[in-house]
């Protein structure tokens, strides 16, 4: 272990602070091709979102003059910034998360604590090396912007600040991902806790902004205080051409500065506490949930492994005769398919699962409070249906991260290598699965279907649209458990199938919202807007279609990946011009398809998809 890796010559193990695990991570990724295919794919789409764009503002308006260009690049700019933004938020912290947690997962992690890494170097080297993908691809991304730069109306210090504001929210939020994957023993806790407390963090500052809790601070405006700590609010502040200076910032100046220091210093603080708490967080104390305790030796038996030992009895008892048989503990009652029992009955995940479901109630009461509030007011099902998404998109992405860890923590603790040599069929093992995610996701499939049902007993929701609403949920929810489950069969690396599973939900929320967002912005007719969109529909089924069918060829998965776009994007458009029965039909036969096209296989193809028959036997 002197040189730590074989790789990096002895001297230079501890000559850097950050150590040989971001050394070496340096050294292999350039010879992978996911790191040129994410950067490229990034630009890429980045490049597809300004042409669109373009084609939506010329065939809706007519470019008369420079100043025409310039507010159009003002508007692509603010676009562009705010959806990097979001992409990176979620995929910083959750990439450290995840990198972490599978070192947990296979037993790796004890092994770099017994080697001579630091602290530091192990903790810094681990964060930095899971947020190379990241910083890369916006290294890729710069030139788009400096592009969009030649239109007018953006100038080189807005995209300066803009990039400032990204790269310190990735530092801040893959700080958090990583420390909280120290902390916490699975990765389902680790992931859903790290998604929730994002989630927890917008949504204060966004209270704040609204004037929740105030108009005012110490004198400062709370929307300074909201661009000062919330990335979202601090992007759309340095997207702007000019930043407003506040005198009570001090040397600060503006919030934007605020933003930079106060990232800066979550991302130190935090991972200071990860260097000085991750020997005395690992091993934790969950691993050893489930372990039966030694029992006291009962008189005649002993230890374990032993011959028994008799002892006579007293000479003024009578004779008793000794049992050779300990006594029975009280068992539980296996149900006829253990994999759904073993998901219902017992801690699978850790007890500390109860720390993410209330910190849901939390976010739930948030949400609950501002429908109340939009109820109370009368205003109309779009701005009721406002308060709603953001709990709609959490909930789904706590099913699909319930759903793809449910395998990938198995496979890398190697519990899937023994549920393979059992009797049991794969469709016990799937639908076992999928049983045990609703269970253990209800609350964040029922509360929002209760925030629902109350919109419809206020009248803000008919009844015709609740029943659309809810069975569009239900399609939705199906969906992302069965994307969970697929990607966690198909992919042997455990970040790999987070990625794609979370990274497919993710695709799809982001890409709806920035087509409703372009389509506000340059409005026009649905012949106008569809073939602009048409290549971004196309590029987002090819997309679907790796992720989805690169490893299983399908033919119904590849119908699945290019139907889900364009269906997508027909139930928008019907949506926002008032069908709402049609955008129903068009999403969940899509979504409904795609779950079937991903359900079949997956038990058709169980033994070959998760290695339970090789050629080799």
């Amino acid at each position: 272990m002197d040189s730590c890796f074989s790789s990096i010559p002895p001297d230079g193990c501890h000559h850097v602070l950050i150590g040989p695990v971001f050394t070496r991570e340096v050294a292999i990724a350039p010879r992978r091709t996911r790191v040129y295919f994410s950067r490229a794919a990034h630009a890429a789409a980045l490049l597809l979102i300004c042409w669109t764009a373009w084609l939506l503002l010329t065939g809706t308006q007519r470019v008369r003059d420079v100043g025409d260009l310039a507010r159009f690049g003002t508007t692509l700019f603010q676009i562009l910034a705010a959806l990097q933004l979001v992409l990176v938020l979620f995929l910083s912290a959750l990439l450290a998360a995840s990198a972490v947690a599978q070192e947990k997962d296979r037993k790796t992690l004890v092994l770099l604590l017994l080697t001579r890494l630091t602290n530091s170097e192990l903790v810094l080297g681990r964060l930095l090396a899971s947020l190379l993908d990241v910083l890369v691809m916006l290294a890729a991304a710069l030139p788009v912007f400096m592009l969009a730069a030649l239109l007018g109306g953006i100038s080189h210090a807005q995209i300066a600040r803009v990039f400032a504001v990204t790269i310190a929210t990735v530092l801040a939020c893959g700080s958090l991902g990583s420390t909280l994957a120290l902390w916490r023993e699975k990765t389902f806790q680790a992931l859903a806790l790290t998604i929730l407390v994002l989630v927890l963090w917008l949504a204060f500052w966004s209270m704040v902004d609204l004037g929740v809790f105030g108009d005012q601070w110490i004198g400062v405006s709370c929307r300074h205080w909201a661009a000062g700590f919330s990335p979202w609010h601090a992007i759309l502040a340095a997207s702007r051409p000019v930043v407003p200076t506040v005198p009570e910032l001090g040397p600060l100046g503006t919030p934007v500065q605020l933003f930079l220091a106060a990232a800066a210093g979550m991302a130190v603080l935090l991972s200071a506490v990860a260097v000085v708490r991750v020997r005395a967080w690992n091993p934790s104390p969950e691993q050893g949930e489930g372990r039966r305790e030694p029992e006291p030796l009962r008189e005649g038996l002993g230890p374990p492994g032993q011959a028994r030992r008799e002892t006579p009895a007293p000479a003024t008892a009578p004779a008793e005769k000794v049992s050779v048989h300990a006594e029975r503990r009280k068992t539980r009652a296996v149900w006829d398919n253990p994999v759904v029992w073993r998901e219902m009955r017992t801690w699978a995940y850790g007890r500390r699962t109860l720390v993410i479901k209330l910190i849901y109630l939390v976010l739930f009461g948030v949400a609950a409070a501002a429908l109340h509030h939009t109820a109370a007011g009368h205003a109309g099902a779009v701005e009721a249906a406002a308060a709603l998404i953001a709990l709609l998109f959490l909930s789904l992405v706590l099913v699909n991260a319930q759903a793809v860890t449910s395998l990938t923590s198995e496979r890398d603790g190697r519990s899937l290598d023994l549920l393979l040599v059992t009797d049991l069929t794969p469709k016990e093992i799937v639908f076992g699965k999928l049983g045990g995610v609703c269970y253990n996701a209800k609350e964040m499939i029922a509360l929002p279907a209760l925030l629902c049902g109350y919109l419809g007993w206020r009248g803000v929701l008919g009844l015709e649209d609740l029943l659309l609403l809810l069975g569009g949920l239900a399609v939705l929810y199906a969906f992302v458990a069965m994307l969970g489950i697929h990607a966690g069969m198909h992919y042997a690396n455990s970040r790999h199938a987070i990625a794609g599973s979370l990274g497919t939900v993710f695709f799809l929320f982001v890409g709806v919202a920035t087509c409703i967002w372009m389509m506000i912005v340059f409005s026009g007719s649905f012949h106008a807007q569809f073939m602009p969109f048409f290549v971004l529909m196309v590029a987002g089924g090819i997309g679907l279609y790796l992720v989805l069918g690169a490893r299983n060829p399908s033919t119904a998965i590849g119908v699945a990946s290019f139907a889900c776009p364009f269906a997508t994007f027909y139930a928008i458009t019907s949506y926002m011009l008032g069908s709402n029965i049609a955008a129903f039909l068009a999403m969940s036969f899509a979504y409904g398809f795609a779950t079937v096209a991903l359900l079949i296989p997956a038990i058709d193809e169980f033994d070959v998809a998760t290695g339970r028959t090789t050629g080799d036997i």
